[in-house]
């Protein structure tokens, strides 16, 4: 008998491009997933490192799009923004935020471990209803195009074989050192309650 799919959440900082690289990469291979940011607002590049373009949570993908093109296309093409933005509006309409969000998942997967810490922060402050658990697993990224990919395929695989146990709850530390071993990180895992 086929075990229920996964619900599944990826956590990063803004909801730009590590979480919704993983969230393409999931929705890509069938599994219910949904993507989130932890930060207050959303932070983009901008053309200089201390000038991020800044963006309320609920501003649209499209809006950013057209904000940034207008601003200064050739920057935005040369380092990629606007090529992430058009990959993210293919998605969803715009990001979300972990902490303003009441569905309950079977899986949140972070992608730093500060993002973790809000997210367990978060989880811990709520209160608590059901008593549904839900694995919370950091898995470090980089924050750039090339290692959201790697990361990705990486968080699919692991999402895949989580998928495929019987029995979740008691299997998961056995399929994460596994993990650890094979790729020569460290994941940080721990258990909230809905």
């Amino acid at each position: 008998e086929s075990t229920p799919p996964l619900r599944l959440a990826v956590v990063c900082c803004n909801n730009q491009n590590r979480s919704m690289e993983v969230h393409r990469v999931l929705s890509k291979r069938g599994f219910s997933v949904r993507s989130f940011g932890t930060g207050t607002v959303v932070r983009l590049p901008g053309p200089v490192p201390d000038k991020p373009n800044i963006y309320d949570f609920r501003t649209t993908y499209d809006q950013m799009y057209h904000d940034l093109l207008r601003k200064d296309r050739h920057l935005y093409t040369q380092n990629g923004v606007l090529h992430m933005l058009e990959r993210n509006k293919r998605i969803k309409p715009r990001p979300e935020r972990f902490q303003s969000c009441r569905d309950e998942f079977d899986l949140i997967i972070t992608c730093e471990e500060r993002v973790y810490d809000q997210v367990v922060e978060d989880m811990h402050s709520r209160e608590q209803v059901t008593c549904q658990p839900v694995h919370v697993i950091n898995v470090d990224i980089e924050d750039n195009p090339e290692e959201a990919t790697v990361g990705a395929f990486l968080i699919c695989k692991l999402c895949q074989c989580l998928q495929r146990t019987a029995d979740m709850e008691n299997d998961i530390d056995g399929v994460l050192l596994e993990f650890e071993a094979k790729s020569g990180k460290t994941f940080l895992h721990t258990v909230c309650f809905y």
